[in-house]
């Protein structure tokens, strides 16, 4: 597989339930070699996208392959997409090893790759406790080796890091990265955004079905606002006056010595302040977050708001 084909398309994706609209006319394409968010509000039709994927639902219009092809198409699908959409859906009282055995003997995978996927993933201690027994956390992990199983070229993860501990969390991060780095493709749904921020390389956004976006993650915080330049001083009222002469702008009051600054690099408010002999005690440089780009392009897109949010 070359780097650049496509491995996930969807053309004029559409899905109704009665008279609900639950994703409409989505269009995208996930390449191998990137990790993709994949966002939205609470209704916002990210599930039912991701259903409709794995062949667990029929879209009404419009198509969605992988590799050029419906999944359930795939002689071998566990091969092809690897999924975790639901990490409850075991039988509690199986065994975590017995679950992944009897996975794997719908493909002939071997027993050896069970052992694989338990001890990728952490679990190989509680491999033969019922899965019943589990935490939040154990059983995401769980979800996570069956979808390793068949040693995929896609992922595609739906809130993988719920329950889990910071080291879980840090474990997904890395183990996402590193799979998409080795040429393969993920598709991961979550609702934190400060995880997002430090795992996709894009990003897609939908919302009330709709795609609002589909873009670098650089990209989509680049278009929120520019970078504030933060910077304390005893002397800030005379190093405010001669940043003004260099074309920063102030853009909002600071607290006692600090002042707050666009149109001007960090690296060049140190070499004033040098040149004039003025004593900085902080500089730093604050950029937009993906949670300022996702809040500011899906308002008004929720389907579910406080009174709080409506009047905001």
């Amino acid at each position: 597989m070359n780097e650049g084909n496509t491995m996930i398309e969807a053309v004029g994706l559409t899905k109704r339930y009665g008279a609900k609209l639950a994703v409409d006319g989505l269009s995208f394409t996930l390449e191998p070699g990137r990790v993709t968010g994949f966002l939205g509000p609470n209704g916002a039709g990210k599930s039912t996208t991701m259903r409709m994927l794995m062949g667990l639902a029929r879209p009404t219009s419009g198509s969605i392959t992988v590799q050029g092809k419906p999944y359930a198409e795939h002689r071998n699908p566990l091969c092809v997409v690897g999924a975790l959409l639901d990490a409850k859906g075991v039988h509690p009282g199986r065994t975590a090893r017995s679950h992944l055995r009897a996975l794997a003997a719908t493909h002939g995978i071997p027993d050896a790759r069970v052992g694989r996927v338990l001890e990728l993933t952490g679990i190989e201690a509680v491999a033969d406790q019922r899965v019943g027994g589990f935490s939040l956390g154990m059983g995401q992990r769980l979800g996570i080796a069956a979808a390793l199983l068949g040693d995929p070229e896609v992922l595609v993860l739906d809130e993988p890091v719920n329950g889990l501990d910071p080291d879980g969390v840090l474990w997904v991060r890395n183990f996402v990265r590193s799979f998409a780095a080795a040429g393969r493709t993920v598709l991961l749904s979550s609702h934190l955004m400060s995880e997002m921020a430090q795992t996709a390389d894009h990003v897609l956004v939908i919302g009330r079905g709709r795609l609002i976006a589909d873009a670098p993650i650089a990209e989509l915080t680049g278009g929120v606002g520019q970078s504030t330049v933060r910077v304390t001083s005893p002397e800030a009222a005379r190093l405010e006056g001669l940043l003004r002469a260099e074309g920063a702008r102030s853009t909002q009051p600071g607290s006692g010595n600090e002042l707050r600054l666009e149109g001007i690099a960090a690296e060049r408010v140190g070499e004033i302040a040098a040149q004039h002999g003025i004593i900085l005690n902080s500089l730093s440089t604050e950029t937009p977050s993906l949670e300022d780009a996702y809040l500011a392009l899906t308002r008004g897109e929720a389907e579910y708001v406080s009174d709080d949010q409506a009047n905001a």
